[in-house]
């Protein structure tokens, strides 16, 4: 005996849901200004690495590998640590107790190839970028991001003509 094959379920006329929005920051238990620095930058880590991966895409656009390279050399920490020295005189008292919580923190290693006071000054701007997410302050974050962006190119020539130089 065959069996009848089912006909598919006629597709929806519902309009399709929309794409979820950018979470709200979580209740870290206690106050932001509290919270402890790495905390903070695991939380600012990841904020971070969204406005560098939306800016690079908006800006760059191209193929996947070219988009990975550039979001590199936005996320590792010499770059971090040149952008944090950038940064700095322009912190309220807030921001810049933010920024030192992360960068004074002992994380539990640091990575190979990578000096220890870049990589602290990498963390207190993550920290910082933590800290303002959690303060719900989106216009700030912005407008630090865009300092940050401007001066990646700065740091790509200074690289650049080190490397030449040893030559």
């Amino acid at each position: 005996m065959f069996l009848k094959k089912k006909k598919p379920a006629a597709p929806s006329l519902q309009t399709p849901p929309s794409p979820p929005e950018i979470p709200a920051p979580p209740d870290l238990g206690a106050p932001a200004g509290e919270q402890n620095g790495l905390t903070l930058a695991y939380l600012g880590d990841a904020v971070y690495e969204l406005m560098a991966r939306s800016y690079i895409l908006t800006r760059y656009g191209g193929k996947v590998h070219a988009l990975h390279e550039k979001t590199v050399s936005f996320s590792n920490a010499a770059f971090q640590s040149f952008a944090a020295k950038t940064l700095l005189p322009l912190l309220d008292e807030a921001e810049t107790a933010a920024y030192r919580r992360g960068r004074n923190a002992h994380p539990g290693h640091v990575p190979k190839h990578k000096t220890q006071s870049d990589y602290h000054s990498a963390t207190g701007l993550e920290a910082l970028f933590g800290w303002l997410y959690a303060q719900k302050n989106y216009e700030r974050l912005q407008t630090l991001f865009g300092v940050i962006a401007n001066c990646n190119e700065e740091f790509e020539n200074e690289k650049r003509s080190k490397t030449e130089e040893k030559r």
